[in-house]
């Protein structure tokens, strides 16, 4: 089939990639310049399956209305006249209680145990590099009773199959010697062993390359000016090209991969995406000493921050600000990572060259991606919402859309929408 992909995030390059892998002729539409501009240029870099869990969770409800009007929490809330800032929110609080927090980790553990399959698979066949390290994502506390809860909690995920291991302060030191800062404060940890780290945007402009070699055709400076859609089904889209023209695109199937821009366009043709902007901040510091710095992935459970080692750098993430699609750089949240970085891990990092970025991330408010078959029009896929884990569930998300065109079910026990035909 001839298949237009809208976007060329790691989501839609990924997409793009499985597609074409089945023999589908593909064609990616990208406003930007180059693949992986937006949302995955500069995000946490770790492929995180077993340590995802739901921001909407029972001990977020307990906090958020402490954080939402404050300037100094991992969550702040800048109300907007957007009634799909509101809406998002209240259902973002209906998805905290433990039945449904319970149900969508399951979900997402399962989507991301399949995707970090698919993307073993995948580096293995094409030998593509991006900075990877297979060392595990260590969460670390700092407060006795968070890392008790954290405990039992493992405990109890186990019989679903999430694989998390409760490590005491020493065993956290020795798997990740660069926390002897804070030998002190450190309570222990939960550790999973089998997750990864990486350069997402690395990722995605090497899969890019690849996937162009294979035959995907990548069209980039291309501006979506308006789907055309009527009856049931997409007609074509119009796209504004760099030089000016406008050009009408039409194809069999059209899977809409725009991340946080994916919601506004859906509702143009009157479809409506649970998905809403959420800006995070990230740091992305070169390594002074390597000895001393972080080699793994690390979370800070304390502050919510994450750390990962990307080659000679490494890249701290923080913060989430629901505050529309606003994306300038609040230069103190950023000191405040440098701060907490430099804390971690004295003497290791050149923080006078640290690099500040903000991007937002496409949030639902279960945290579940949105993928599978649209219901109003057949021949539109929908593969968004990935929120803070896109890198994670990149890889088996594209593998479930390619399978779904195919009218194939996937082979991960997660809600895809729509028909499977």
């Amino acid at each position: 089939m001839d298949v237009i992909v809208l976007g060329a995030g790691i989501i839609g390059v990924t997409t793009a990639w499985y597609l074409r892998q089945n023999g589908h002729n593909v064609r990616v539409l990208e406003r930007r310049e180059q693949a992986g501009l937006e949302t995955s240029f500069a995000n946490a870099g770790q492929v995180s399956a077993h340590l995802a869990d739901p921001w909407a969770n029972p001990s977020t409800l307990s906090s958020v209305f402490t954080w939402l009007f404050r300037d100094d929490t991992p969550l702040v809330f800048r109300p907007k006249a957007d009634i799909h800032q509101w809406s998002w929110l209240f259902k973002f609080l209906r998805e905290c209680p433990a039945s449904r927090y319970n149900r969508n980790l399951v979900h997402l553990a399962n989507l991301g145990v399949y995707s970090r399959t698919s993307l073993q698979e995948l580096r293995a066949r094409t030998g593509i590099e991006y900075d990877g390290r297979q060392r595990g994502i260590l969460l670390f506390f700092t407060e006795d009773d968070k890392l008790q809860g954290a405990a039992a909690a493992a405990r109890r995920l186990a019989a679903s199959g999430l694989r998390r291991e409760v490590l005491s302060a020493e065993q956290c030191l020795e798997i990740e010697p660069s926390l002897q800062s804070i030998r002190g404060e450190l309570k222990g940890g939960i550790y999973s062993r089998y997750d990864e780290t990486g350069d997402a945007f690395k990722f995605t402009q090497r899969l890019a390359e690849l996937a162009r070699e294979a035959g995907v055709q990548f069209d980039y400076g291309s501006a979506i000016k308006r789907i055309d859609a009527s009856g049931n089904g997409i007609q074509a889209i119009e796209v504004q090209q760099a030089d000016g023209r406008t050009e009408r695109c039409t194809a069999d199937q059209y899977v809409l991969c725009l991340g946080p821009a994916s919601a506004p366009m859906a509702r143009k043709i009157g479809v409506n995406l649970d998905i809403y902007p959420v800006k995070g901040y990230s740091v992305t510091l070169p390594v002074r000493d390597g000895g001393l710095a972080v080699g793994m992935g690390l979370t800070d459970a304390a502050r919510k921050m994450a750390f990962s080692r990307l080659g000679d750098r490494v890249r701290a993430t923080a913060i989430a600000e629901i505050a529309g699609y606003e994306r300038s750089i609040d230069q103190k949240r950023c000191q405040q990572i440098v701060a907490n970085a430099q804390r971690l891990f004295p003497d290791a990092l050149d923080i006078d060259q640290a690099q500040y970025w903000a991007g937002l991330r496409p949030m639902t408010p279960s945290n579940l991606p949105i993928i599978g078959r649209n219901d109003r029009y057949r021949n539109l896929l929908i593969n968004a919402g990935h929120g803070t884990i896109g890198w994670t569930q990149s890889c088996g998300s594209a593998r479930a859309i390619s399978d779904i065109i195919e009218g194939r079910r996937p082979d991960c026990d997660y809600p895809f929408i729509g028909e499977i035909r």
